[in-house]
């Protein structure tokens, strides 16, 4: 296993050579917390995701609930007659609860293909396998994903409730129990203070149990309400399809812009070396120092030309990748950036040389669009190779409203093209004023 962790700055970088990049306190050399205080940071901003997750999950659940007791009331009112009519009704909104909590589940994680279109009679689409599906996913979610939702949505309330206690308990009728659960009467200051202490456990176990209890409500719909894998071959024929079409632009835009820094960029200074030469050689003789002088501007355009052709062949595939490993390259890009960068790579193993380089330009894109357009004060990288697939993580404290077309975000359409033709996924959250947060999982190859 190699662990690296890098944090990074333009102006840290210079400060790194005569210090080490280390200050006090548990700070780099840019000022930032980067000990407990990021930990604590960021696990409550996983609990916060966790919850925000969990309530929206609630929502659902409580529609699931909704329509399951209307698919129990047309099936027991089918020998009335009135069940033919209901059931219809109560599969149509079955497959559209279904499509509700596919783009939920979209929203906070990885997106859930939906399958074919089930069938429009009513016979048929109750033997349909997509419809047993969805109506196993409707059972779970009526119960179990109901109860996890109402948790997540009980649970700060009562962590807030039970550790300001001591501050309502003067204002409270004689006799109302001191705790969110019901249970005991404080009668002195003591046992009110000591009711802080079941707030703080409600908090200890929103900050600890909070993502679990997300992935656990999500998991029958991840599970149940995916295409499966030998019912809708043509859903990934389409998907292939389309990934190969969006990798080859991907591979036309990348020519395109080679072609363009080549022959704006190199060309033209190559063309220059060779005017300047051809003026000093026709000089040489009736003014050395005129020539001198054209022969010093050759110099000059030849060494530029020679700089933005090793630009130009480090864009194809950075050498460093290969020297120095992936590690060693985001450390690299972190460096460079504008924006102070934490970079932290964890690999059990060498991924293939496309999904290296892959990785690479979606942190070198990703890094040039916070330093563009988000007005971040720092950002972080996370590495991590786990069961033969690489998970990049890409995290910034700016403005937020980052989106995969137009305006600020356009770079992200080029990021999920490279992303997609390594048939990878990529999830973007960034709500209006932030923060934001790049996810992309590619298998190693």
């Amino acid at each position: 296993m190699r662990m690296t962790t890098t944090r990074s700055s333009t102006t840290a970088l210079r400060a790194d050579r005569g210090t080490g990049g280390r200050g006090t306190g548990g700070r780099d050399t840019g000022g930032r917390d980067t000990g407990p205080r990021a930990t604590v940071v960021q696990t409550a901003a996983g609990a916060r995701r966790a919850l925000a997750e969990l309530v929206s999950g609630l929502g659902t659940a409580l529609a699931a609930l909704a329509v399951l007791l209307l698919l129990a009331l047309a099936a027991v009112t089918v020998p009335l007659g009135v069940g033919l009519l209901l059931a219809p009704v109560a599969v149509r909104a079955l497959h559209a609860l279904a499509g509700w909590e596919r783009a939920r589940l979209a929203r906070h994680g990885a997106e859930v293909p939906a399958p074919e279109p089930p069938p429009t009679r009513l016979r048929t689409a109750v033997l349909d396998v997509t419809t047993q599906r969805e109506a196993r996913w409707l059972m779970r979610h009526a119960t179990g994903g109901l109860l996890l939702g109402l948790l997540g949505l009980l649970l700060p309330v009562a962590a807030v409730r039970d550790t300001v206690f001591p501050l309502l308990w003067p204002l409270m009728p004689e006799g109302t129990t001191s705790t969110s659960i019901g249970l005991g009467t404080a009668r002195s200051w003591p046992e009110a203070a000591a009711v802080t202490l079941l707030g703080l456990g409600w908090t200890a176990v929103l900050l600890g149990l909070g993502p679990g209890m997300a992935r656990l409500q999500a998991v029958p719909g991840r599970r149940l309400l995916t295409a499966g894998a030998g019912t809708d071959l043509s859903l990934r024929v389409a998907e292939l399809t389309a990934t190969r079409a969006a990798a080859l632009d991907a591979h036309a835009a990348e020519l395109r812009r080679i072609e363009r820094s080549l022959h704006d960029g190199t060309q033209n200074r190559i063309v220059s070396v060779t005017v300047l030469l051809g003026a000093a050689r026709r000089m040489v003789a009736r003014d050395p120092a005129g020539a001198e002088e054209l022969l010093e501007r050759a110099h000059s355009a030849a060494e530029q030309a020679l700089a933005e052709l090793r630009t130009v062949s480090r864009s194809i595939l950075p050498p460093v990748l290969t020297d120095r490993g992936l590690a060693g390259a985001l450390s690299g890009l972190a460096a460079e950036s504008p924006v102070p960068c934490r970079t932290q790579v964890d690999t059990e193993q060498r991924c293939a040389a496309s999904v290296e380089a892959t990785a690479y330009f979606v942190v070198a894109e990703a890094l040039t669009n916070i330093a563009k357009h988000s007005g971040a004060r720092q950002a972080a990288v996370t590495v991590r190779v786990r069961g033969g697939r690489l998970h990049l993580r890409i995290e910034d404290d700016g403005r937020g409203g980052a989106e995969t077309g137009g305006g600020g975000g356009s770079g992200l359409t080029g990021i999920r093209r490279r992303v997609a033709a390594h048939d990878g996924t990529m999830l973007i959250t960034s709500p209006p004023g932030g923060p934001t947060t790049l996810e992309v999982d590619l298998p190693c190859g």
